[in-house]
This record gives C-alpha cells, structure tokens and sequence, in this order.
C-alpha cells in the first residue's frame, strides 16, 4: 500500500477477473476498491457535515447463521482475534516499536494507539463492539482506550495520519536544540504509529471467516457499502457492494435481523445482521439519517452512483419526519443522534465486558442449561468482534470525562425507565393471571353457594357496594386504659409484646386446621415489628395502630373450593366464639379483587386478649407468586396498575427519542439470548421480549413486533403449562392482529382475529356446561322455601337462588366424600 493510499483503498473493489483468488475460503489476500478508489467516508469530511460512521458484521446470503455446529461463535471470534493479532504484528509489514500493551489478548481486544505523550486527533471517536461494542473516547492521552475495531476506522476516516500528527503541520518557530530534538522525535512517534493502524488496516478484513460480509454506514452521505471480501459460496451477482439508501425498514426475517434497504437508482436489498443490536442501532439510525434534508455530499454520492439530478426522497418514509419530530432542526437532530449512538456504544461495550450476570439471572428463571439441557449464550459473539461506531466531528470538539459521566446518567436513567416498565409489564402479566384463575375456580360447582355466603363483619373493600376502608374497620386490637397515656409507638410495641404471648396459641389452632384437612401449605409468623405496624396505620387507618390487626398472623393454603368450605365449617364449630371476622368479600364475583388482582380469605380471631390473623389462600392463586404475592400487592397499589387496562399504555406520551434508547436498553436485557434461541421455559427472557414488544409497536418497528410475537405464540404452545388456548397466548395474539393490521395484512389480521374470537366462544361454552351441570343436580332436589341462614337479604332473581341450592347440593355430596368427619363435629 503506497504511503498516500487509505486502508479501504487496499481492501475494496471486486472484479470478475480476481473474483476466483479473493473468494478462497481463507480470504488472505488484499480486497481491490469497491468504490472505484473512492472511499466511502471520504464524504464525512466535508466541512459541516457532521454523521456517523458504523461497521459491521452481516450474514452471506449463501450461508445459514449461526453457523453450524462446530464452527460456533467461540471458533469463529478465535479465528478472528488470531488472524487480527498475527496481521497486526507480522515482521514483514516492518511496524516498529509494538508495545506489549498494543495487542490484548482478551476478548475484548482492548488496545492503545497513542503514546502518553502524542497530541489528540482531529476527530474523535467512540469505538464500539458489535453486539458487543467497545466504547472509546480520545479524551486525554491517560484515559484513551482504542478498541480492536479502529484497527481500520480509525486511519480512514480523512487520512488519520495527518489527523493524528497535526499538531505537526503548523509552523513552528526554531526552538533550543532540545525542542528541535523533542519535536523530531515526535515526528517520528507519529509516524510509527501511522505506519502501525496502516498494517492493521490492510491485515483487518482479510481474513474475515467463511459467511461473514462486513458493510460500514455513513449516515453524513447516506451510503452503505462493502469493505470485507466474498466468501468461496458468495454470490458476485446478487452481492450488494454499495448502495445510497432512500428508504430502511425491518424485514420478514424470522431471526429478527433483517433490514430491507432501497437504493437511489430503485435497488432493493435484504440485509442480515449478526447480532440483533446491529439490525436496531443501524436502522435506528438510519432512520434519523432519512429525515434529514439532502446535504451536498448526499447529492455527490449520488452522482457517483449514476443518479443524476434526482428528487429528493421523501422524508415521510421515515418516522422522524412525522409529528412533533418533524418540527427539530437541523442542530437538534444531530444532537438527538449523538445521544443515541452514545447510548448505544456505551450499552455494548458494557455488554461486550460481561457487565451483566445475565446467566445467573438466566439460571435462577429456568433459563440455564440445566433444563432442555441447552446452556444460555454469553457476552461476546462473532459478529461482535467486526463492529465498529465513529461519530465524525468538526475541527475541535472534544469528548472529556464530564461528557462520559453525563452518558453514564443517561443510561442510568434510560435503565430505571426500562425496568419500571417491564415491572409494569410483568404485574399486569400476574394480574391476567389471577383473573383467569378465578375465572375458572367460579366454574368449580360449590362457588356459588360460597357465592351466596355473608362474611362475618364483612362489608368488603368496596365503597360503591357498602363496603368500608381505612378507619371504617369494623375490628380493633383492644383498648387499654394505659394507652391514654402513651404514644403510638410505644403502643404498636405493647401489640408486638401481647402478639408474641399469643403467637403459640396461633400455632396450635393451625397445626390442627392443616392436620384435619390437608394443607397444601402452612406458615405462621414472623410476628409485625413495630415500626412496620406504624407505616401501615399511617397508610391505611389515619394512624390509628389499634387497627392493624396482624401483628400475629399465619397462613393456610388450601387446595379449592370445597377445601375452603370445610375448613370455615370446621373452624365455626372449632373456635367459633373467638373469631372476631370472616372476610370473604374478596372471592364474590360482585366484588372487585385487591389491588393486582389476588383474592383471599381472611379469619381474625382474639387469642389472649390479641386479635390474630389468618390468611387462607387458594393453591390456584398462590401458586402463581408464591410468598412474592404480597410484594406483587404492594407494587400494584403503589403505582396504581389497576388503572391500566393494557401494560403498553405505560409509554404514552413518550417521545421518540425516549422510545429508541428504552430499545437500547431492551436489547441489553436479552443480549444473552437471542429470539432465535429462546425456549419455552426462558420465564424472565420472555417477559424481557414481551416488553419490548410495546416498544416496537409504540415506534413504528411492526414488522420487528410481529416476528417477536410469533417467536412467543410458538413458544407459549409449546408450554406444558399453557397451550394455545391459554389467556396468555390468546393476549399475544391480539398484539400480533395489532401489528398485521399496521401493516395493513388484513387477510392475516382478520384469521388471528377469528381464533380469538374463537376462544372466547370456548370460554363462552365452559360456562354454559358448569351450569348445566348444576341444573341436574338441582331437578332431582325438592325445592326448598328456605334458602341459606346465613345468607343476607338480596334482589337476586329466582334463577340465581335454584343456583345457589344446586351448587349446596353438590357441596353436600362433595363434604360426604371428602370430608365425612365434620358430622364428628
């Protein structure tokens, strides 16, 4: 390579004639010129142009990927980091002076490219791996960090050689002999070091693995072209080399990489990336390149590419040129772009370090490889190692550690927003969950008549159905004449005294309930401390500590229904004089759920002079969160979840910007493992995709949402746990019509609406049979003229009553073969 000559001018162009040695699987020889000689970041330096510049790794059209087994992720980045390092220091490219600390042999191939003493270049660069970018910053020469990627990037990008000496080029006055001496010795630093990025650049793509193309984006001229050679399969007819892109949009691809680009002459191309984080961060950014209006070194690449005076596209093709964002200027698009590349490179590079204990994290939801015997894939890829982000700047702006820390904040901020909302996401998740348990337990034939049943001081939660809150509570811990004279704390600590006397008495009564029935499961305690009893008599009675009722409390989990029934019974005729209330308000249909949807049943008693509590759960409903129901309680009441009648609805109001780093941060959650490789019983992946679902939707990325969707319907059915018909898959389904219709796929949206309709009839169908059931259980019963005792005075309609008669009919059959010794009682 002649000393004037770029990298990528020694590493492009194909021609048929060289087409049989350059397609040689190991790929060793020098790349000619793509561009005619041209290249294609030589736009980015025209003054006032301002862009970024993105390398990349694509898959080979000829080839499948991942690859196959055997030539996996991990052989292939060897191969990579082999061949870079060997090119890199090889004695016949005459590179004098390799540091030790040039070439890294870990896996993020970390390497220093200026010596402490050399001057900043000209424009700066955040270098970045891949799905795993490795960000840098030339910010002082203590803190530069070069990544493996600006082997390449980092001297093509307007003759580097003079950027990175160009404190060298003005003239300077003659100095003492030492200065002439130190600044001939600078001089030759400088050029040592421009003879080192140029044999990296010429060694960098030779040996790029067999099915790998790697392309580079420069968002300041709107071109995409090829930098890396074919490989021994690659088609030279088909083969994209370069391109001026008018419009991006995501594809069909089932991998969720694909990005469909058109071209300035109607070309139209289907990109695969490697990583699912290239396909996000290029077509974001692309996106952002599109609403800009033609520069001149647009109009330049275009006439290179024979497009002569043409139109300009038509900015309603991207989404930044549509509502409030079509309103920002020049300056503030450029500015949004730089945050977001910013954001992104940071996120990789913290990824591509293995910042996240995402296997754990993976293991503890079922996601390890001890389950389908398949292991959780790890920080790092293939197509990591080949990729690279350089923002192009004007002569003089500097990145300091100021503008490092302010990128840190951002994502600390952008992540508290991701995790807010996929916490959103996942207690509406429960909440559907619990509605759909006790949609089906309403179908077990004695709810009704457990329907029918009056609690005992028992108004419920519900204000609109004479129910009470707060300092309504119809019971209280007993008054003593002592707490006249105290205060609320020393009071709440006298409770916590008297709880633990009664603590044992508690003990006892359940270990005989759970011995007579059966539990499913049992707990008792711990006893409230006080300053947990304080927080929640400001919260729930005005301060009133005397109505915090379960300093002493204990739980039981019962199997159904029936198990419900027996043990009420069984306590009435146990203990009936101490049981202070029978809160059953929660489990009637008229009745709404606590906050996040559970429904229980609640005993309070007095035991030595203290009124305990019990919980009684239903092991439909406990199993979902298990003793994390009551955390899933406090959230839902905490940021009113209720309120949302859709997880989604969470991002209204949001503006773009906002919704393309939040992608950010979803791509970081599952860098692990990508769509392709998710199975059914990934929990904490599936949520994480689930999420970033909306995220698509909300952006505009519909055909990305509807691969993602399918991706989990398959998975949802393949859950033994769930099926097709499960309330889950059914709700995937109604997103994944969304998405077909703003795709305007109107035959394929009107079929998934037809199966959810589908479904519902079903539900439809369940309920008419349970009550069919009861009614032949009720025709062959004598009618009774007088209904419960129990049972309150109210307006329902015969029907309901001849209802109620069945369902204890069947409770009576149910209690003489299940629970024969109450008659003892």
């Amino acid at each position: 390579m002649n000393s004037g000559e770029s990298p990528q001018d020694a590493t492009a162009n194909y021609g048929d004639n060289n087409h049989h040695e350059a397609s040689q699987p190991n790929r060793s020889t020098p790349v000619p010129n793509i561009s005619d000689g041209k290249t294609a970041t030589a736009m980015s330096l025209r003054k006032g142009v301002s862009g970024t510049i993105f390398e990349a790794a694509f898959v080979d059209p000829a080839y499948s990927w991942p690859p196959a087994e055997g030539q996996g992720k991990n052989a292939i980045e060897l191969q990579a980091s082999t061949a870079l390092m060997r090119s890199a220091a090889h004695p016949n490219d005459k590179v004098d002076d390799l540091d030790d600390d040039e070439i890294s042999l870990t896996p993020s191939m970390m390497s220093s490219d200026d010596e402490g003493g050399s001057s900043r270049n000209k424009h700066k660069s955040k270098s970045s791996k891949g799905g795993k970018k490795l960000f840098s910053c030339f910010g002082g020469a203590r803190n530069q960090v070069v990544g493996k990627s600006d082997l390449v990037s980092a001297p093509s990008y307007g003759s580097s050689s003079e950027a990175g000496s160009s404190s060298f080029q003005q003239p300077q006055k003659r100095g003492t002999k030492a200065d002439r001496h130190a600044e001939r010795q600078r001089r030759i630093i400088a050029k040592k070091k421009k003879r080192r990025r140029e044999a990296r650049a010429r060694e960098r793509y030779r040996r790029v693995p067999e099915g790998i193309l790697i392309y580079r984006l420069d968002t300041s001229d709107r071109t995409i072209t090829l930098v890396s050679g074919p490989s021994s399969n690659t088609d030279m007819a088909t083969l994209m080399k370069s391109m001026v892109i008018v419009n991006a949009k995501p594809s069909a691809d089932v991998s969720r990489r694909g990005i469909v680009l058109t071209g300035a002459k109607g070309e139209v191309h289907n990109l695969v990336a490697c990583e699912q984080r290239t396909a996000i961060a290029w077509l974001e950014s692309m996106d952002m390149m599109l609403a800009n209006k033609l520069n001149d070194a647009t109009k330049a690449a275009m006439e290179d590419q024979g497009v002569v005076g043409s139109k300009q596209h038509s900015s309603q093709k991207s989404n930044w040129a549509k509502g409030k964002e079509s309103k920002l200027s020049q300056t503030e698009r450029d500015q949004i772009e730089e945050r977001y590349v910013n954001l992104a490179a940071y996120s990789n590079n913290l990824i591509r370090a293995g910042a996240f204990p995402n296997n754990t994290a993976a293991a503890a939801s079922g996601g390890g490889a001890g389950k389908g015997g398949k292991a959780t894939k790890t920080a790092g890829g293939s197509g990591g190692i080949y990729y690279t982000v350089t923002q192009i700047h004007d002569e003089g702006e500097e990145y300091d550690e100021e503008t490092l820390e302010s990128i840190a904040k951002r994502r600390a901020v952008i992540k508290d927003s991701w995790d807010f909302f996929r916490m959103v996401c996942s207690l509406l998740r429960d909440k559907r969950k619990y509605d759909e348990v006790f949609r089906k337990l309403q179908l077990d034939p004695v709810y009704s008549y457990l329907n029918s049943m009056t609690g005992l001081n028992d108004p419920g939660d519900d204000m609109a159905m004479g129910g009470n809150i707060g300092a309504d509570k119809p019971i209280s811990q007993m008054h003593i004449a002592n707490y006249d004279n105290m205060s609320n704390s020393q009071i709440a600590q006298d409770l916590v005294r008297r709880a633990e006397v009664a603590l044992p008495s508690l003990v006892e009564i359940c270990k005989a309930l759970a011995g007579s029935l059966g539990m499913e499961e049992v707990g008792v305690g711990p006893v409230k401390d006080a300053s947990s009893a304080l927080r929640k008599a400001e919260k729930k009675y005005e301060g009133d500590v005397l109505k915090v009722t379960d300093y002493c409390r204990a739980l039981l989990v019962v199997k159904d229904f029936p198990t419900l029934l027996a043990l009420l019974e069984l306590a009435r005729d146990s203990f009936g004089p101490l049981i202070r209330r029978v809160k059953l308000s929660t489990l009637k249909s008229d009745r709404n759920a606590k906050p996040g949807g559970y429904r229980d049943c609640i005993i309070n008693l007095e035991l030595k002079e203290h009124i305990c509590e019990i919980q009684i759960h239903l092991w439909p409903m406990w199993v979902i969160c298990g003793v994390d129901g009551f955390r899933h309680y406090r959230h839902c009441l905490e940021y009113s979840t209720d309120t949302f009648g859709d997880p989604y609805e969470a991002l209204a109001g949001l503006d773009r910007k906002t919704m393309a780093e939040l992608i950010v941060m979803a791509e970081e959650a599952v860098a692990d493992m990508p769509l392709e490789t998710l199975e059914w019983y990934h929990e904490k992946f599936i949520l994480d995709y689930f999420a970033e679902v909306g995220l698509f939707l909300h952006h505009g990325l519909y055909e990305w949402a509807e691969t993602t969707l399918r991706a989990l319907i398959k998975l949802r059915c393949q859950s033994p746990d769930i099926g097709p018909e499960h309330h889950e898959t059914i709700t995937l389904y109604k997103y994944l019509e969304q998405a077909l219709r703003a795709q305007k796929k109107i035959d394929e949206a009107d079929g998934v609406a037809a199966k959810i309709a589908e479904n519902k009839q079903l539900k439809k169908k369940e309920k008419v049979e349970a009550e069919k059931s009861l009614w032949d259980q009720w025709v062959t019963e004598p009618f009774e003229s007088i209904v419960d005792p129990n049972k309150k005075e109210r307006e329902e309609e015969e029907r309901i009553k001849k209802e109620v008669r069945a369902s204890k009919k069947a409770w009576r059959k149910i209690r003489e073969e299940r629970f024969k010794f109450l008659d003892a009682n």
